[in-house]
């Protein structure tokens, strides 16, 4: 018998679709919550992004749903059904939380908004996570991953100053959106608490992601300055570089003084007088490039790791691929990875826990549903539907 969980008495809605949403509802599953996920009977949009297990574009097998939607049970609903409305509208009464990804307006032409449901449920909470929020002239404009990214600012000071500006790989924003939305939904679910009311999260994953300029930003409102992009090439210390089995980054600091890394390098150029200030670094750059390459070329990054780490106390990372990520003895250490079993895809380890607690942590308890997967058991055992309804129902397309 699993410990209680942080979470074990929050009833949760996933309405959301993609990864933003279903990621912050997946969270709060698994701290405990009891989280439905409600899909459209064509299945949540994100059961069609890849990469799909197998290389087989199948709604069961995509591993961006399956890593959103852990610890979840799944219905299929048709909300713009009427029908379907209210069976949604009953299990909004008895839910604490509803996670959304709508377009503004959707709900609200349905008559499920979150005034229209907080009218029947005042303890409700509404997390709406959309690409530009609620409210404001962008609030109805159409979004991918990549013009979150152009539109906050982050991709202006993102890649190098002789090329355009780039976009980091993946869905970050997406994943940042939905960290996001799990502390709204705790701030709100505290905030209950206190009033015993509930409120709507309004979350824009522009806003998300423009505040994370958080020196870069405020340094133009105060003095007009701007950061602009690394410079192309002779920028010594601070940029990736190549060793004999991968890539690494290094910067003076930490513990090392600057002869203490010339000894790591073992680089007795290092230590010439021309080196010795950032300033004088700086204007030789270049040349310190050409060195470091040189002293590296023949030495492993995990070995430059740990002497750098260990003997030198100096600030040095080293570029970690999927296949380190999955073998790095640090994350599996703290437990961060977890073996899922899915009566599809099989097993598969993958990212699980954020941060770890004392008591009441993070739990891994279900696989993603399958699409419908739960129908019976929320329709007929929760709802009390009789057989011939939840037949009529389905032969309908409802559910």
């Amino acid at each position: 018998m699993m410990p209680p969980a942080s979470l074990d008495d929050i009833k949760v809605l996933d309405l959301s679709q993609g990864v933003a949403g279903p990621l912050c509802a997946k969270i709060l599953g698994d701290f405990g919550a009891d989280v439905l996920k409600v899909e459209p009977p064509k299945g949540d949009a994100g059961r069609r992004m890849a990469p799909f297990a197998g290389s087989e574009a199948h709604p069961e097998k995509s591993l961006v749903f399956l890593l959103a939607n852990l610890n979840k049970r799944g219905i299929k609903l048709d909300i713009e059904d009427e029908r379907g409305r209210e069976l949604f509208k009953r299990l909004a009464r008895e839910s604490d939380i509803i996670v959304e990804s709508f377009k503004p307006g959707y709900l609200a032409s349905l008559g499920l908004d979150y005034e229209s449901l907080a009218r029947d449920n005042p303890a409700l909470i509404m997390v709406s996570i959309t690409p530009f929020g609620q409210t404001g002239p962008y609030a109805g404009y159409e979004n991918e991953e990549i013009v979150t990214y152009a539109l906050s600012g982050i991709m202006s000071i993102s890649g190098m100053a002789d090329r355009e500006p780039i976009k980091h790989g993946g869905f970050q924003a997406q994943y940042e959106g939905g960290y996001t939305g799990v502390v709204g939904a705790l701030t709100a679910l505290y905030a209950r608490d206190l009033t015993g009311e509930g409120q709507q999260v309004d979350l824009s994953l522009q806003d998300v992601v423009a505040s994370t300029l958080i020196i870069h930003q405020p340094f133009y409102s105060w003095a007009g300055g701007v950061q602009g992009r690394a410079p192309a090439a002779g920028r010594g210390s601070g940029q990736v570089q190549r060793c004999k089995d991968g890539y690494f980054v290094w910067q003076p600091g930490g513990g090392a003084e600057w002869e203490d890394i010339a000894d790591f390098f073992a680089l007795p150029q290092f230590k010439d007088e021309k080196f010795a200030t950032l300033t004088g670094r700086t204007k030789y750059a270049a040349e310190l490039d050409d060195l470091v390459l040189e002293a590296t070329k023949d030495r492993t990054m995990h070995e430059l790791f740990r002497t750098a780490s260990e003997k030198y106390h100096m600030l040095f990372g080293i570029v970690q691929e999927p296949k380190d990520l999955a073998q790095c003895q640090h994350l599996e250490a703290r437990g961060f990875f977890q073996e899922v079993d899915h009566p599809v895809i099989g097993r598969i380890k993958v990212p699980f826990r954020m941060w770890n607690m004392s008591e009441s942590g993070a739990q891994y308890r279900l696989p993603a549903p399958l699409l419908g997967q739960h129908n019976d058991e929320v329709f007929r055992e929760r709802l009390g539907l009789d057989t011939a309804t939840v037949s009529e129902l389905e032969s309908q397309g409802v559910i």
